[in-house]
């Protein structure tokens, strides 16, 4: 009965990224242990090693499964492409900041765990979203376009540059208590220094 048990450990992972994202929003990955989760999704603790490598692999994945919902957001939020480029790209960014900062610690777990030198293995390492990154790139390349982004611009070390922004403005979050709309704010302030040096004169 392949079928079935395909379905039982389906269930089982599914149980067990829940049980986590709860866990360490609520305590902190650092202080999650695999017992807690397998206790949380009521699995025994071999069941989680069968499905998954160890804590930084299920933190990995949990964020993955988040990814749908966060797209349907950006798809809902973003505004049409006849924004500027630059509220577009406003647009994006607060559509993350909205949606990362719900389950906040979850983030920044995840962040600190990106940074381990060895995540282990089936980590997916932060920055590898093609999609996001993608959505960031297309809006200047459709400024280029329009007219509003130098056709000599430099996409890939924008992107790459806005996007560490983002990720670094999570400090403030996490030991400055720094809210959404304070997040969104300062990347905004960000958004327009980079934007200056793209910007078609």
């Amino acid at each position: 009965m392949p079928g079935v048990r395909q379905t039982r450990k389906q269930a089982t992972r599914e149980r067990v990224l829940a049980a986590a994202s709860d866990l360490f929003q609520e305590v902190g990955y650092d202080e999650t242990t695999i017992r807690m989760v397998a206790e949380r999704a009521m699995v025994s603790v071999g069941s989680v090693f069968t499905t998954f490598s160890g804590k930084a692999e299920i933190l990995s994945r949990a964020m993955e499964a988040r990814l749908d919902g966060l797209f349907g957001e950006l798809d809902r939020l973003v505004p049409d492409p006849r924004g500027s480029t630059v509220d577009r790209l406003r647009s994006i960014m607060a559509a993350l900041y909205g949606f990362e900062t719900r389950r906040l610690r979850l983030f920044v777990a995840y962040i600190g765990a990106s940074y381990s030198w060895s995540p282990g293995e089936g980590v997916i390492p932060l920055g590898r979203n093609a999609r996001l990154l993608g959505m960031i790139g297309d809006a200047l390349i459709d400024g280029i376009k329009r007219g509003e982004v130098r056709r000599d611009a430099d996409i890939p070390t924008f992107v790459d540059t806005l996007a560490a922004a983002y990720i670094w403005n999570y400090r403030r979050a996490a030991h400055e208590d720094a809210d959404t709309a304070t997040l969104i704010e300062h990347m905004d302030r960000q958004i327009g220094l980079l934007f200056d040096a793209v910007m078609a004169r």
